[in-house]
């Protein structure tokens, strides 16, 4: 079998590697042009490029796909059997969506029509959700709204981030295409239609979503932190300042009643923020702005903090 593989970071990685590692025929990897990362902007090849190098694989980093005639051109030429799209980053095309004879086939990584958009992961987790998934589909031109070829679910421990639950979901999504694809070409799947009516959204992350709002209970801030690691974390602000949490707990407090949500209550070097519903949250490791991460006692013995000062 002929594929064509679109697909970006390392989540997409582990799909490429076991369909190479499978057998199959992979002339030409599709991904997005390199970026420039980090502080000093360097400019860097995506996850899906490196790996496709290193197997001798061709790549091409259109900026655009919609009507780009060289990629037609070039995909056409191929004919292949199925395009595999993982977390490639761009709305596939009509012309793109009817060429190989079996579809374009997308590994999502939600239990669809749950968390349909650019971050599933991040909000399952956000959201408190006890379980994920993933999900292989027929793309059609809608967002993740495609016929669901083959599910399979995965539990979410309550202390587990999305940076925990990322690699263990890619590698569970590259075993689910895998098999997608032996029994798609036996014709053993029945493509199944989404109910639109139990669609949720999650959409791409921004940096107002990692600011923590006191008014909400302790564990919906800590479940929100879990789902946005490592970006865009968690933030608060306290005396005009930016402060980072990089380590929470919901927690019990005595005789914290009474708090307003945000009022800090600082006993021997720990440090707590009353939270919505009379809840109160530990702030275990935080990093002020321009400094380094530290510990609440470190920060504590550095910074004039004391009870009853606000957060946010």
């Amino acid at each position: 079998m002929k594929l064509v593989f679109c697909g970006t970071p390392a989540f997409a990685v582990p799909t490429l590697k076991l369909a190479l590692r499978a057998g199959y025929d992979v002339p030409l990897v599709v991904t997005q042009p390199d970026r420039p990362v980090g502080r000093g902007q360097r400019l860097t090849a995506p996850a899906v490029k490196t790996t496709a190098i290193e197997a001798g694989i061709r790549v091409t980093q259109p900026e655009k796909i919609k009507n780009n005639a060289e990629l037609r051109a070039e995909l056409e030429s191929i004919q292949p059997d199925a395009i595999l799209v993982v977390a490639y980053g761009r709305i596939i095309p009509r012309w793109m969506l009817d060429l190989p004879r079996l579809g374009n086939l997308n590994l999502h990584a939600s239990l669809l029509p749950k968390y349909r958009g650019a971050a599933p992961v991040q909000w399952a987790i956000a959201n408190g959700e006890p379980a994920t998934g993933a999900t292989t589909m027929r793309l059609d031109e809608g967002l993740d709204s495609g016929d669901i070829l083959l599910q399979r679910e995965m539990a979410i421990a309550p202390s587990m981030t999305a940076t925990d639950v990322f690699p263990l979901l890619a590698e569970m999504g590259a075993d689910l295409m895998m098999e997608t694809l032996r029994e798609l070409d036996e014709g053993k799947i029945t493509p199944r239609k989404q109910d639109d009516t139990r669609a949720s959204l999650a959409p791409i992350l921004t940096r107002e979503d990692g600011r923590m709002d006191f008014s909400r209970p302790a564990m919906t801030l800590y479940n929100r932190w879990r789902g946005f690691q490592p970006w865009p974390g968690a933030w608060t602000i306290l005396s005009g300042k930016k402060l980072a949490v990089h380590r929470m707990l919901p927690t019990e407090v005595r005789g914290g009643r009474g708090a307003q949500p945000g009022e800090l209550l600082v006993e021997e070097g720990t440090m707590f923020a009353a939270s919505g519903e009379g809840s109160w949250l530990e702030l275990v490791e935080v990093q002020p702005e321009g400094k380094r991460r530290m510990t609440a006692g470190e920060f504590l013995r550095g910074h004039a903090v004391e009870s009853g000062n606000r957060l946010g």
